[in-house]
């Protein structure tokens, strides 16, 4: 991308992909028993081939394509050289990628990290990257910059849905609980950076959680993963987004990478959550 075309923001890019495509972001997870269960390999090839055939399942379907990192980067060097092509092949299906790296760290490796996911040139570059926050959200600030003056995004680890997590994020101290202290503070770097509109940092929140943190002022996306097998529903969706469900990117893996390894099997299970997912008339 030439220097006289700067990148649209995240924000507004995922606005774009949500109103054409629906609302709904599908998982690339080349897990090993998902592998040994298509009858691939559980190796950088049996990778390529997973890739390759939900890639042509669903890559035209869906506004955002999340890749899980560690599938990758447990094969070694073989692994991170089949995530570079993938992301470039999501980004040529026309949808936006979504690293799954969960990455969090402080000062000069947090930098290193934004360098890593969300600068131009980056081999591994994407549109968006999950972050943790729990070494305090301001050691994020290298990533929050480096997607701001990219165009990208960022997806801030809020309240997820694991049994492991309650006891941390449901935490309550003088500003309400931990997980809601994160959603407010993304929520105040959005309004600095884009304005009231649609921001380019959002946070992850499961469908599963009885306690999420209230979304009204986060004034960006939303990453709802937890639908599906693992037990959220339509309902939770709406009752946990609220007034964000617009933006709300549904993320659902393994019920449709089970329907594989059969290419259209997946797509027709993708076509039919797209008929259940799809917000951007909501109000």
């Amino acid at each position: 991308m030439s220097t006289s075309e700067p990148r649209a923001p995240f924000g507004a890019r995922l606005r774009s992909a949500v109103a054409d495509r629906g609302n709904l972001c599908v998982g690339i997870d080349p897990h090993p028993a998902l592998l040994e269960a298509w009858g691939l390999s559980v190796d950088p090839a049996g990778v390529a081939e997973f890739s390759k055939r939900a890639m042509t399942a669903f890559g035209d379907l869906v506004p955002a394509i999340k890749p899980q990192v560690a599938f990758f980067e447990e094969h070694g060097s073989a692994g991170i050289s089949l995530l570079e092509d993938l992301l470039v092949e999501i980004t040529s299906s026309g949808a936006l990628s979504v690293a799954d790296a969960k990455r969090g760290d402080i000062g000069s490796t947090m930098a290193a990290y934004a360098r890593a996911w969300l600068s131009e040139g980056s081999p591994l570059a994407c549109d968006a990257l999950t972050v943790s926050p729990y070494l305090g959200v301001g050691a994020l600030d290298p990533a929050f910059d480096a997607a701001e003056s990219t165009g990208r995004g960022l997806f801030v680890l809020a309240r997820t849905s694991n049994p492991e997590a309650g006891r941390l994020q449901g935490s309550v101290g003088d500003d309400g609980t931990v997980a809601q202290s994160v959603v407010d503070e993304v929520g105040r770097r959005n309004r600095t950076s884009f304005g009231r509109g649609g921001g380019s940092f959002g946070v992850v929140v499961g469908a599963t959680v009885a306690d999420p943190p209230e979304l009204d002022g986060l004034h960006g996306p939303v990453l709802m993963p937890g639908v599906g097998e693992q037990g959220g529903s339509l309902d939770d969706v709406r009752r946990i987004a609220g007034s964000v469900l617009p933006r709300t990117l549904v993320n659902v893996s393994r019920h449709v990478l089970r329907a594989g390894p059969d290419v259209d099997s997946m797509r027709n299970v993708v076509v039919d959550l797209n008929r259940q997912y799809r917000f951007d008339n909501a109000t």
